[in-house]
């Protein structure tokens, strides 16, 4: 079975054995952040392989030499950041994410947290890489399923409620898990941190959906991310963060507090998008 993963634009990306065989087109042709990151002024099939193919050189993804500990960020603000942050500071005791040649991870180490997604884009389909389940497990890390690597962000929640975890942090990419994991942390008294990814393209409908479910949305290039979502805090204007509910706020500025650089606070209402700034097109 090769891994799939959808990035830059949502293009579907196939790899197997360690290389690049089908790249989609992607439904965004251009990106501030891979602009600032990568210099990519038009995301074309050929710039995504090329940098999937860096990826897997870089930090050996889909394959078992991946790299799964580092604490150096590529945004200030992603989810595996905030995340990580969340764990360093106790605010989190363990967060639900999706690793390439593992699935579901179950993991309150924030190195490993931030070495699985700090380059992770929306990964789709993956299989069990045996050297990669085990420097997990070595890490502290859970697999949900070692055997098929299946990505069940529910399933997660589960396991980690079983583990003994109340203040979990989960990634999910659509409204059914959404709602799925809510009646969880309901059934199960946990106090469950949504975050959610991956959302260009999704429908006004779904759009909806999501933010009435989550507590932090990353809006890629959603349009109907944007136009419909009433956030307590928004990082970053290109690919805006939102923080929609108390306790999202609460997460951010855990992050917030990790951060180095100057950070302008201020009070306006929100979103705030200027058009320049945004992909093209939004979807």
């Amino acid at each position: 079975m090769p891994h799939i993963m959808e990035m830059m634009g949502k293009a579907r990306v196939v790899v197997k054995d360690g290389k690049v065989i089908e790249v989609g087109i992607p439904e965004v042709e251009w990106c501030p952040l891979f602009v600032k990151l990568r210099g990519v002024e038009k995301m074309t099939p050929d710039e995504i392989r090329k940098n999937m193919e860096a990826r897997i050189s870089e930090l050996g993804m889909f394959t078992e030499n991946r790299r799964l500990e580092f604490e150096t960020t590529v945004v200030a603000f992603g989810a595996s950041e905030i995340m990580m942050s969340g764990l360093n500071s106790g605010f989190l005791e363990t967060t639900v994410t999706a690793c390439d040649g593992a699935g579901t991870v179950i993991s309150g180490n924030p190195a490993l947290v931030q070495g699985i997604g700090g380059r992770m884009s929306g990964l789709v389909e993956t299989e069990p890489i045996d050297a990669v389940i085990k420097r997990i497990e070595e890490r502290g890390g859970t697999i949900l399923d070692p055997a098929t690597a299946t990505i069940d962000p529910a399933g997660g929640v589960r396991k980690a409620s079983e583990l003994g975890y109340r203040k979990i942090a989960v990634t999910i990419a659509d409204s059914k898990t959404a709602k799925e994991v809510r009646k969880i942390e309901s059934e199960s008294g946990l106090n469950l941190f949504v975050i959610a990814v991956h959302v260009t393209g999704v429908s006004r409908e779904e759009a909806q959906e999501l933010l009435d479910n989550s507590d932090i949305v990353i809006s890629c290039a959603s349009k109907y991310i944007r136009e419909l979502a009433k956030p307590l805090v928004q990082v970053a204007a290109a690919i805006p963060l939102f923080a929609l509910t108390k306790k999202g706020k609460e997460l951010v500025i855990e992050r917030a507090k990790e951060i180095e650089s100057p950070i302008l606070i201020n009070t306006m209402p929100l979103p705030v998008m200027p058009e320049h700034k945004q992909p093209r097109e939004l979807i």
